[in-house]
């Protein structure tokens, strides 16, 4: 008897799926399913059909299409996204239903109405890469539309999808209306390469610990991120900030690849293994270009040398670097650090838990960081960090006694900045408490010597974009932070928050709306720039919008009351402010 043959063609294939179906089913059953149905009648049905596509299923959170031409696939996409972000508009962005987008050519398997094979597959798994709002299309697909279409697309490289044996070459469209696009600095763009500084930029990977002591990834996290710091200080590098880094932990990497993604020269990778009261350090710099070793070293010393051996990897590394820069402008000589190797060790952790922001960890890195200024309490970088740590518990209001742990922020500063005048944490720090103050020439001061000392850290880079908006300077500020999110392309979600304040202080009001979309779960502030920049723009009902979720979160709100808050250093800025939350509808 002769097996059934197996029909097969080549077609264009989309995926898409519905960004957080669980979340938006269990808040609001019915509503989430009118509106989906909503969706697909009046946006993507009659997109599909004026695209000659076919809709082969259905699923609870999205859908497979077939079509005859990659082409039609994106204009098909790329319509059915600008019109569901234009439909969910005024939606409070925390309901907002978003969809992602994934695109395939490839060969299919027929099986009646169905289809199946790795065609299929590939779109699937680039639904998946793709941003909220967001469409990805595979390296077949772009070799077969980028010509022919009217829009970019940014060059994501290679990417390894589960159950698909070889990379998937993945590209991201940018098209104007798409949700998530206005990204501030372009992603990598196909037709100029990665966007790359002037100065020979560089990442450094995490440190692999190779102690096989599980207590030990604080310790190897931490010397990664002194090693990011120390280069962070030499002007003529440009250096990805460390949450960019730490991405690819515990991670296979692929050296060109990474290099791609963030736009650098050169990366340095290594590890670490500490035993007793030695320490061995092995690291390696690498040409991504040409996946060439220029350098490598083996340090195997007591750990009391650790900062001479990270001195020695950072001036190597800058004097090795095109135009051989001169280690000797490097300032570090003038920093003040500790002799004491546990008081160091509790920093590193401390900072590592510090940056993971929840209540808990910023307790644990509070009792880590006390421990380090118990064992020295003239270790003026423990002190700053400690500041920074009640910082982050003040703000999010993590702590029992506000007004207590505001002196105490203040007293810790003070005494840091009498040990060790050459520290940026201190400046940075220094700085944003100067701000909250309102003493803004202060926190110009303070936010210099910060840059000065630290040029490449994201944190002193954004928040020389903040302090420019309150100042009076919003077209600088959104240069400053969008230079930060260019050296952390991972950068936290209020760096958005930074530039949606400063591009609604320039009265640009649709690209504000656009940077605060990013916002997962905005609160009254961001809801009170949204109201305002929609009411700039005249769009009434997308004020009222945003103006009636301020009043869900705080039923008393107060427009005057906020602006105490807001530290604007211009009258006509905090005038321009409260007028428009006014013509939102927010009573004074």
């Amino acid at each position: 008897m002769r097996a059934k043959k197996v029909v097969r063609r080549l077609a264009a294939i989309l995926a898409t799926d519905m960004v957080g179906y669980s979340r938006h089913i269990e808040r609001d059953e019915s509503g989430t399913i009118t509106r989906q149905k909503n969706h697909f009648e009046a946006i993507m049905n009659p997109s599909i059909s004026e695209h000659a596509g076919r809709v082969v299923k259905l699923t609870g959170d999205g859908a497979l299409v077939e079509f005859g031409s990659a082409v039609d696939a994106v204009h098909c996409a790329v319509e059915v996204q600008q019109g569901l972000a234009e439909s969910e508009a005024a939606v409070p962005s925390e309901s907002r239903i978003l969809y992602r987008v994934g695109i395939n050519v490839g060969d299919i398997v027929i099986d009646g109405d169905d289809i199946l094979g790795d065609g299929v597959n590939v779109a699937a798994r680039l639904e998946a890469l793709a941003e909220p709002g967001g469409i990805c299309i595979s390296g077949t697909a772009y070799d077969q539309v980028h010509n022919k279409v009217d829009m970019k697309f940014a060059d994501l490289g290679e990417q390894q999808v589960k159950n698909i044996q070889a990379p998937v070459r993945v590209y991201a469209v940018r098209a104007e209306g798409l949700e998530g696009v206005d990204t501030g600095p372009p992603a990598p763009q196909i037709d100029g390469g990665p966007r790359r500084s002037d100065k020979p930029s560089i990442a450094v990977l995490p440190l692999n610990n190779m102690s096989g002591d599980p207590d030990q990834e604080f310790f190897a996290d931490g010397i990664t991120e002194d090693i990011i710091t120390e280069l962070s200080r030499f002007r003529e590098l440009f250096v990805i900030s460390r949450n960019s880094a730490f991405k690819y932990k515990n991670q296979p990497v692929n050296i060109a690849e990474f290099a791609k993604t963030l736009g650098v020269q050169f990366v340095v990778e290594g590890s670490v293994r500490k035993a007793g009261d030695r320490v061995r350090v092995t690291v390696q710099l690498i040409d991504a270009e040409t996946d060439g070793h220029i350098w490598a070293e083996r340090y195997d010393r007591e750990l009391k040398d650790i900062f001479e051996i990270q001195d020695e990897i950072t001036s190597t590394i800058v004097a090795t670097l095109p135009g051989r820069l001169e280690a000797a402008t490097h300032d570090r000589v003038k920093r003040k650090l500790t002799d004491n190797m546990a008081a160091y060790e509790c920093l590193l952790t401390g900072k590592i838990l510090h940056h993971r922001s929840s209540k808990e960890t910023n307790e644990e890195a509070l009792r880590i960081l006390d421990r380090a200024i118990e064992l020295d309490p003239k270790y003026a970088h423990a002190h700053a960090w400690r500041a920074c740590t009640l910082g982050q518990s003040w703000v999010h209001n993590w702590c029992a006694d506000r007004d207590q742990t505001w002196e105490q922020i203040g007293a810790e500063l003070k005494l840091a900045l009498a040990l060790d005048d050459n520290d940026s944490d201190v400046h940075r720090i220094l700085a944003a408490v100067c701000v909250a103050h309102e003493e803004h020439d202060k926190a110009v001061y303070h936010q210099d010597r910060a840059l000065a000392l630290n040029p490449n850290d994201d944190l002193v880079v954004v928040q020389q974009g903040e302090i420019l908006t309150w100042i009076g300077q919003p077209e600088e500020g959104i240069e400053w932070i969008r230079k930060a999110m260019r050296r952390n392309p991972y950068h936290p979600e209020r760096y958005w928050a930074h530039l949606g304040r400063a591009q609604f202080v320039a009265r640009q009001y649709d690209q504000a709306i656009n940077a605060l979309r990013h916002i997962t779960a905005p609160d009254e502030t961001h809801h009170a720039i949204l109201a305002a920049s929609f009411a700039e723009l005249g769009d009434a009902e997308s004020a009222s919008a945003h103006a009636d979720e301020i009043r869900k979160l705080i039923p008393k709100f107060s427009t005057d009351v906020y602006l105490e808050t807001q530290h604007y250093k211009r009258d006509e800025d905090r005038a321009h402010h409260r007028d428009a939350m006014l013509k939102a509808g927010l009573r004074p």
